[in-house]
């Protein structure tokens, strides 16, 4: 077996590589915004490497990648399944698998406050492939740290050219949640389906207007970007529709700061019955997590909405004025409602399990809708 040094040109889809005492370990936010960060949610989901995965081509029966994940353990709620690894050759998904061993981090998900063990390296391994030239992509666990210790084949890789970029930020349903796997995230299935690189910067619980997540998307380079807001602000209870407008421009001012050009796009927040019309703050649904079933739901109080707080048709109607307001000065902004990637409809048809992210299939329904409304870069 031939063991590949682990570079940026084979590792895609990370905003920056920590290179450790033995290894990498892939973040979605630049060590500037880690170091501004108090969340200790956030500091757990940048380092998710949702949409992260490893690029090449070689002519490799045998595909071997030793990791060090991180383990999560909620308090109260039932065991997480261990991240997976999506194998995809030539763009089609044909093997998945998991990593014994690893640390573990345990996460009281009441407070937020976490304890971590370290544990052993692991290996996932794909036999099977055939020695014909191929395009092999190593998708890394979207909901489960990651640190890269070594890629391991039975031919030579060289990197793959780079394609358009693809840069979106969102919260933890474009990070993944309850998708089927890494590569079923609905980003992921988009920027598939599409042909493109994709950068997700999505972070669970923290779409929330961060000015440092602003600069890592201004200086991030990309071909188009999308900012996927308004869940994270409402259901975290974070501000008033007087506060939400000016973050929303000063968001989008600092993207374009970097980026002034570039096709930009606003998407407004998915159906969500729980938040459609109730106020934040959201909460787990303890009576289910006794019964142990993960589920959420809204505490506020709609008749609070005339004292100026959001919900998911408030902060709608905000963000279809806001970019109807720029695009005056601003050609290549646009607004996608995000109703016609996930409507009432489809809630009918594909509900949310948890009462607030969407199910697998309606990932790849979000991810097909997406890949034709927004990733078509044809005459680009």
């Amino acid at each position: 077996m031939i063991t590949t040094p682990l570079t940026a040109d084979l590792v895609r889809g990370a905003v920056e590589l920590e290179r450790t005492e033995a290894g990498l370990v892939p973040h979605r936010l630049p060590a500037r915004a880690r170091a501004q960060n108090t969340d200790p949610r956030l500091a757990m989901a940048e380092a998710q490497p949702s949409g992260v995965r490893l690029r090449f081509r070689t002519r490799a029966d045998v595909v071997e990648l030793e990791t060090v994940p991180t383990k999560l353990v909620y308090t109260g709620a039932p065991p997480r399944p261990d991240g997976g690894y999506d194998l995809l050759v030539d763009g089609e998904l044909v093997a998945q698998g998991t990593v014994e061993g690893g640390s573990t981090l345990t996460v009281d998900p009441r407070t937020g406050a976490g304890e971590h063990r370290d544990g052993p390296p692991g290996t996932v391994r794909f036999g099977g492939l055939g020695t014909h030239p191929k395009d092999v992509e190593i998708w890394l666990p979207h909901n489960e740290m990651t640190e890269l210790r070594a890629l391991r084949t039975d031919a030579p890789v060289e990197a793959l050219p780079e394609r358009r970029v693809w840069l979106h930020h969102g919260s933890s349903i474009s990070q993944g949640s309850n998708a089927a796997s890494p590569a079923g995230t609905w980003p992921a299935l988009a920027a598939t389906a599409a042909g493109v690189d994709l950068v997700n910067l999505g972070f669970g619980g923290n779409a929330l207007l961060d000015p440092f997540t602003a600069r890592a998307l201004r200086d991030t380079p990309a071909d188009l970007i999308s900012v996927k807001l308004g869940i994270n602000v409402v259901n975290a209870d974070l501000m008033r529709l007087r506060a939400f407008g000016p973050a929303v421009h000063g968001f989008l001012d600092t993207i374009r700061e970097g980026h002034p050009d570039t096709p930009l796009v606003v998407v407004s927040p998915l159906y969500c019955p729980i938040h459609e019309q109730t106020p934040g703050p959201g909460d787990f649904d303890h009576e289910a997590l006794a019964r142990g079933e993960v589920r959420f739901r809204a505490t506020g109080d709609p008749t609070e909405r005339a004292a100026g707080k959001l919900t998911l048709e408030v902060v709608r109607a905000e963000l279809a004025r806001i970019v109807a307001q720029r695009q005056a000065e601003d050609a290549n902004l646009r607004y996608l409602d995000g109703l016609d990637l996930y409507g009432e409809a489809d809630f009918a048809e594909l509900p949310l399990p948890d009462a607030l992210h969407p199910c697998p299939a309606a990932h790849r329904r979000i991810g097909a809708r997406f890949a034709e409304l927004v990733l078509d870069f044809k005459g680009a």
